[in-house]
Order: structure tokens, then C-alpha cells, then sequence
């Protein structure tokens, strides 16, 4: 982000990345132009380049960004209290209905993810950490059943395992 925004440049930059998040969601990163976002959001390329001056690139790590806190905000309060069974269930049912409500259904985070990792090794890693992000929330939950007693420790073991060689996906 430009480091001297005014409070109107900020809405305006805000205005754009959940716009164009939404764009690419809907039509993936390599089918969705620069311009197809300036014309969605109504600004210049000149607007456009002031506040992602890294191009697309750039604009996709904002539109990550802002889709990681998507799925933070869809997944609470479910995701801060996973220490029991129920609350799991909970957590599960809600992202279902959550993403069954959506016109586009899945991950946002996981669909960046799957299309940026082959062609933007450095944005695909600020992408990655997001999940890493996400994961963690997950693997705080079972440890807190663990030390509860609700889990096996090698429950814990086995299943970092298979997240980390499958990536979690979040949703």
C-alpha cells in the first residue's frame, strides 16, 4: 500500500480490491485483464498503477489478503473456539452453509493459491502464508482437544502430516 493515503485514497483502494476480488473469484486470475478490473471498478490505469504500483501482481497479494480476512470473518466465531467435537461440527456446518450461500463455491484463498503457484513462485509463497495462516487456527484447535484429552497425540502428528503434504484448504 502506498504509504500516505489519504482517508478517500484508502476507500478508493479498499473499493477496488474487494471489486476485483470478487472479478477473480468469479473469473480466475489469468482470465481476468487489468483492464476488465479498471472497467469493474470504474478507474483509470493511471488510479490503478498509483495504488498497485506492482501491477497485478501487487493487486492480486491485496485481493489475498483481503479474501484471507473473508475467510477469517465467514469461519468466526466457530474458528477461535475448536476444542471440542461439537464446536468442530459447528465450525463444519457453518462453512458449508457459508460457501453453499455464495454465488461461487469454494475457497477463495485455495483458488488463488491452485492458479498463481505455477506462473508467480513470489506471490504463490504470500498466498501459501495465508493458508499457513488458516492452518494454524485449525492445528490450535486440536491442540486444545489434545490437552483436553478429546484427541489422541498422534491424531495430531498424523494429520499435520497429511496437511502439510496436501496444504489445507481453507473451506
Amino acid at each position: 500500500m502506498p504509504p500516505t493515503l489519504t482517508r478517500k485514497g484508502a476507500a478508493t483502494r479498499a473499493r477496488i480490491v474487494e471489486a476485483a476480488a470478487d472479478l477473480l473469484l468469479a473469473r480466475g486470475v489469468g482470465r481476468t485483464s487489468l483492464d476488465d478490473i479498471r472497467a469493474c471498478t470504474a478507474t483509470s490505469k493511471s488510479q490503478l498503477f498509483h495504488y498497485f504500483p506492482g501491477g497485478k501482481s501487487e493487486l492480486v497479494g491485496a485481493i489475498a489478503a483481503f479474501q484471507f480476512e473473508r475467510v477469517l470473518d465467514a469461519q468466526r466465531p466457530h474458528l477461535d473456539a475448536l476444542d471440542t467435537w461439537e464446536a468442530w461440527q459447528g465450525w463444519r456446518d457453518g462453512v458449508v452453509r457459508h460457501y453453499g450461500s455464495q454465488p461461487h463455491w469454494g475457497c477463495p484463498i485455495g483458488a488463488l493459491s491452485a492458479e498463481v503457484s505455477r506462473d508467480d513462485p513470489a506471490l504463490a509463497a504470500e498466498v501459501a502464508e495465508h493458508m499457513d495462516r488458516w492452518c494454524a487456527y485449525l492445528r490450535a484447535g486440536l491442540g486444545r482437544m489434545r490437552a483436553a484429552g478429546l484427541l489422541a497425540a498422534d491424531a495430531i502428528r498424523s494429520g499435520s502430516r497429511w496437511a502439510s503434504s496436501r496444504r489445507c484448504t481453507a473451506g
